[in-house]
């Protein structure tokens, strides 16, 4: 199965419930703390674009790469009517390529987790820290471990709306820090006809110290991190953290 091939469709439905805003004006005031407030700004796994559009509105440039040719469909048919121009690439963040660099590069919702395998992550942050200005910094957020083993880890979420429904069976396994996700989703078509697809997805979840770590092997300065989108250290508990990075040269290590 084919992560978010289906899906696509009804993604922004069924995620309502992110404070897309309010990560929006995080990200805004953050980066203000380095003098970033326009210019070209890179993001990575940008999905069907509502982070893209509000960063577009706050005046950035912005430069969207995602695998899922449907996410990006969505997210071309979303901005076609904008007044902000917005490019979408279809690329693995795994192997992106530029035509130059950026002042900031940002990732949401847990983007990163998907790369489960260590060395390519470092790869990542090494291509990150290839296509950021001087000094331009990096900003994303993660899943933690503490989150799929204690919260999410082996439970079952379910939610009946009247067009679309769905059942997410999480399955952690803690020896390979793996979340495996069985996604089913209904769709209503017509009358009391629905259409079932379903679809994996397969996360890690890293701690701090990991993806602190990480992150200087791919050659990026780690600069700071919160528990989640607030101005709160990060904790033992924390769930989502958001890390800060900046570039240190192309030499990378």
């Amino acid at each position: 199965m084919q992560t978010y091939e289906n899906f696509a469709r009804v993604y922004d439905e069924l995620m309502d419930d992110v404070p897309y805003e309010e990560w929006a004006d995080f990200i805004i005031k953050e980066l203000k703390k380095y003098d970033i407030k326009d210019g070209l700004m890179l993001e990575l796994g940008c999905g069907t674009g509502k982070m893209m559009e509000l960063m577009a509105n706050a005046g950035f440039d912005m430069i969207g790469v995602d695998s899922s040719m449907d996410m990006l469909q969505i997210a071309r048919e979303k901005s076609a009517d904008a007044d902000n121009s917005m490019l979408y690439l279809w690329q693995d963040m795994r192997e992106f390529e530029l035509y130059g660099t950026v002042r900031s590069i940002i990732s949401i919702c847990d983007s990163v987790n998907y790369i489960t395998d260590e060395k390519e992550l470092v790869q990542v942050f090494r291509l990150v820290n290839n296509y950021l200005d001087p000094e331009g910094i990096f900003l994303f957020d993660f899943n933690t471990e503490y989150k799929y083993r204690n919260v999410i880890g082996d439970s079952v979420i379910a939610e009946d709306r009247d067009d679309v429904s769905f059942i997410w069976y999480n399955t952690y396994d803690e020896e390979a820090h793996l979340n495996d996700i069985d996604l089913s989703v209904f769709v209503h078509e017509k009358e009391d006809m629905y259409r079932k697809f379903r679809e994996e997805h397969i996360q890690r979840g890293y701690t701090f110290v990991e993806m602190k770590e990480l992150l200087e092997a791919g050659g990026l300065i780690f600069v700071d991190a919160f528990d989640g989108y607030t101005n709160g250290p990060v904790r033992e508990e924390s769930e989502r953290i958001v890390m800060i990075a900046r570039e240190q040269g192309k030499g990378g290590r």
